[in-house]
């Protein structure tokens, strides 16, 4: 999680706070180009491939690290 919000602080507007529950959109103004250049950062961290259509039920991070979580345990074993 703690990355997730870290690469999120870096792509958002100065000024703006991001917290676990904070919309992606409405909150921080991401744009879908902005959504697509995380998961690409996430992917190179995590070392794991990110199916697209996880993003249809996310709107925070918080929801954004759940949906995260099978793809890292399938990879990874359980985190």
């Amino acid at each position: 999680m703690d990355y997730i919000l870290t690469c999120l602080q870096g792509i958002v507007e100065s000024g703006l706070v991001v917290k676990p529950d904070s919309d992606l959109v409405n909150d921080l103004g991401l744009e879908s180009i902005r959504v697509m250049d995380l998961l690409m950062m996430l992917e190179d961290k995590l070392d794991i491939s990110i199916p697209i259509n996880i993003l249809l039920d996310v709107r925070t991070p918080k929801q954004l690290h759940d949906a995260l979580q099978p793809h890292l345990e399938k990879d990874h074993g359980i985190i």
